[in-house]
Formats: structure tokens, sequence, C-alpha cells
């Protein structure tokens, strides 16, 4: 089984993470730019961050065989403080970075006015840059906190289906694939998505634009996740191509949008004809 897992926060985890990640069959993860869990002071904290995610950050899974790349944005939870909205105006300079395959995560936190703002600005720089966009999706309130970000997808440059729509859960998957946008499911052991919701919603609606990720961050997350979603997709009578295409197919297909997804790392195999450089459609 071949994993890529598309939203884990890997600069909270160890490096026996790592290790257990590339036993479990993950081969290449996407890591968005998120709330650290205490306020940043200045935008140049911001700086060092992505600077962490650009070099040491694909430099350590490297060592376990795992390509990394990563989603960089201003997130909804720091939108409100206007001691972090100068990183906006550094955002383009980070955004033409090899390693930077969408602009993310960006979305809603508490659908505060500067939460618009910062939407709207970053949903343009993602048309602007040829970049897909990672949304986040309230923890609160889901479905008004959905239909509010698919308003902004839809008064945006970037067509939704550039656009990955994540933390969806029972209650907004339907709205969320009826508007073409990309499908993101979290799994956690005790919030968000389990794995057999995650096998029921992909028995009701199918496999086609879903991707499955274990967000695992600084908090209690798990970063094999997303094999145990294979095992029980398997276990419940999916074939082996379902969950490839659920596990790896569909996650190299979104961020391949961006023409910079490499998954040639040694001991990595091949994944596309011997080339190096994957883009959407490919």
């Amino acid at each position: 089984m071949r994993i890529f897992d598309p939203h884990i926060h890997m600069t909270s985890r160890t490096t026996d993470d790592y290790e257990a990640m590339r036993a479990a069959g993950v081969r290449a993860v996407v890591e968005p730019a998120f709330w650290l869990g205490q306020p940043r002071t200045s935008a140049a904290s911001f700086l060092d961050y992505f600077d962490s995610l650009l070099g040491w950050e694909p430099f350590r899974a490297a060592q376990y065989g795992i390509a990394h790349h990563c989603a960089l944005a201003l997130n909804p939870k720091e939108a409100n403080d206007p001691r972090c909205l100068p990183v906006l105006d550094e955002l383009p300079r980070y955004l033409v970075k090899d390693q930077v395959v969408a602009v993310g995560e960006i979305g809603y936190d508490s659908m505060a006015p500067a939460e618009d703002d910062a939407l709207t600005t970053q949903l343009q720089l993602a048309a602007d840059h040829l970049l897909p966009a990672l949304v986040h999706t309230p923890h609160r309130a889901k479905l008004t906190g959905l239909r509010r970000t698919l308003d902004a997808v839809r008064e945006s440059a970037l067509p939704p289906d550039r656009v990955l729509v994540d933390h969806l859960n029972e209650t907004t998957v339907k709205e969320a694939k009826d508007s073409g946008c990309w499908l993101g499911f979290s799994v956690y052991p005790d919030t968000k998505m389990d794995e057999e919701r995650m096998v029921a919603i992909l028995r009701a609606y199918g496999p086609e634009k879903v991707l499955v990720n274990s967000a695992a961050d600084w908090g209690r997350s798990d970063p094999l996740k997303t094999r145990r979603v294979g095992d029980a997709l398997l276990a419940s009578g999916f074939t082996d191509d379902d969950v490839d295409r659920v596990l790896w197919r569909n996650p190299v297909a979104f961020y391949g949008l961006s023409g910079r997804l490499r998954l040639d790392l040694p001991g990595t195999e091949p994944t596309h004809e011997g080339n190096s450089v994957l883009r959407g459609g490919e």
C-alpha cells in the first residue's frame, strides 16, 4: 500500500514518526502552515517557520525515504491578529519556491471579518501563482462555515477544481462535492472523522476527488491514520485500486496541479513512468 498524506504537520512530530510512517507505506506528505499552539508576536516568526518547511523538514523526511512538500499561508486562526497580517505581503516571494505545492491552510476559524479578507487575498494569491489552495473548514458551525467558504471560492479567480476543502464530515460532504471542489477528510483518534465513518462516506459518495489525511500535529493525533483507513477500506470490501486512488493517486493529482510535485526520492518507488515532476492531469 502506497500512501500520500496530504495534510500533516511534521514539524510537531518526531523522527520515530517518520520511521513508522515509512514502514506503514507513507512515501509522500504535504505540510500546510498552521497555528503553532501559541500566538506569534510578529510576521518574522512566520518567515522562520516557512524557511524550516522549505529546508529542514524536507531534509528530515528524506532521511526516511519520504518526499516532503509544503503549503504556505496565513492560517485562519491568526488572520484575526494584526501582528500577523504583514505576512500577507511576504507570501509572494515564498509562493514561487519549488517545494510549495499549494496555498494553505486558509479559510475560516471563528468566521470574523478579518478572516474574510485573508481568505479573499490568499485565494487571489493562489490564482496569481497558478497554485491550488488547501482550505480549512471551521471546527464549529461546520455547515455555515462550509457555505461561507464556498461563496468565497465562487467569488474568487480560483476555479473550484483547484480547491481542496478539508476537515469535511457527514454534514458537509454533499455540498462540498456538489461545488466541484476536492474533498478532504481528517481522521483523528477522538475528533473529526474515524476509520469507520470514512468507510461509510466512501460507500455513499465514492472515491472521486477524495483525499484522506491524518492532520497529525502537536495534539492527540496519529500519523498512521491514513494506513488505518486503507486497512479498514480493504477489510470492508473496497479494492486495492480504490485504496490506491484515495491514498495515493488523488493527492498526487491535486497537488500535481502545482506543476512542482517531485516524488523521486532515493528509496521511493517510481510513480509516473520515470518522470520526476508531476503536473495536474498526468
